[in-house]
């Protein structure tokens, strides 16, 4: 069981690593919204046009990395929607039966789908270099392969929530725990 918490661990790192670097994406796409909605304001007080629509498609671009991108880190850090009807109702124990059979009968089933489904309309935007039908709009095709990226980090972060439910099933500690109390010598 070592050998495999050490793997979730490292999962959990590189899940934290990529949430924390897309989280700047969150200001980023705030600066370009902010810039944006000055520039279509002053364009119209001086009768000039500052705006675009590859800003506007920038900033919808940069939420869709976050939501995939940050797909896992909420996993992670169990930020995600919950029905908690029952989740909140019962022991650790119980929620770690939850988790497990959870992950291992919906997550990691609809991950695989998911990819599986998504790789040739990935590669057909690839093969025609998509692009946005609106006037001076961006590029699509170069998004497109996150989709895939998400779905793989979700897997691999389902395959971490797994390990660590089994854990918690094992030693009576709960799954769900602050990052520094987790997995001990890891």
């Amino acid at each position: 069981m070592k050998p495999l918490l050490r793997l979730s661990g490292a999962i959990d790192r590189v899940t934290d690593a990529i949430g924390r670097a897309v989280s700047w994406l969150v200001l980023l796409m705030v600066l370009v919204a902010a810039y944006n909605a000055a520039a279509r304001y002053l364009g119209r007080f001086i009768g000039r046009n500052f705006s675009s629509n590859a800003y506007i498609e920038a900033q919808w671009y940069m939420f869709s990395l976050v939501f995939l991108l940050a797909a896992a880190w909420v996993l992670k850090e169990d930020a995600h929607v919950r029905v908690d009807l029952i989740y909140g109702r019962v022991s650790e124990r119980a929620r770690a039966w939850i988790d497990l059979l959870g992950s291992i009968l919906l997550l990691l089933p609809f991950c695989i789908f998911v990819f599986w489904t998504s790789v040739p309309s990935v590669q057909a935007s690839w093969r025609a270099r998509e692009v946005s039908p609106d006037p001076g709009g961006l590029a699509r095709y170069p998004l497109k392969p996150f989709i895939l990226v998400c779905f793989v980090l979700l897997f691999l972060q389902g395959l971490s929530q797994i390990v660590k439910a089994i854990q918690a099933l094992r030693t009576g500690r709960a799954a769900h725990m602050p990052p520094e109390q987790r997995v001990e010598g890891v």
